[in-house]
C-alpha cells in the first residue's frame, strides 16, 4: 500500500481543491433581443454591446 512521505501543506492542498469552487458560466438574456449571452461580452447575433453597434450583424 502507497504511504506518502510527507504531509501535504495547506497550500498544496489548496491547489488540489480550487477546481471545487469552479461554476458553470452564467449567461443574462439580452434586454433587446432577449437571447441569451455571456455578461460584459458582445452579443454576435446583433453585434451590439451596452447600447451601441460594435460589430456587424451576422448574416445566416
Amino acid at each position: 500500500m502507497a504511504v506518502p512521505k510527507r504531509k501535504t501543506s495547506p497550500m498544496k492542498r489548496g491547489f488540489r481543491r480550487s477546481a471545487d469552487a469552479l461554476v458553470a458560466p452564467t449567461y443574462v438574456e439580452d434586454k433587446d433581443s432577449g437571447e441569451l449571452r455571456r455578461p460584459h461580452h458582445v452579443d454576435l447575433k446583433t453585434g451590439m454591446y451596452r447600447g451601441r453597434q460594435i460589430l456587424e450583424p451576422k448574416a445566416e
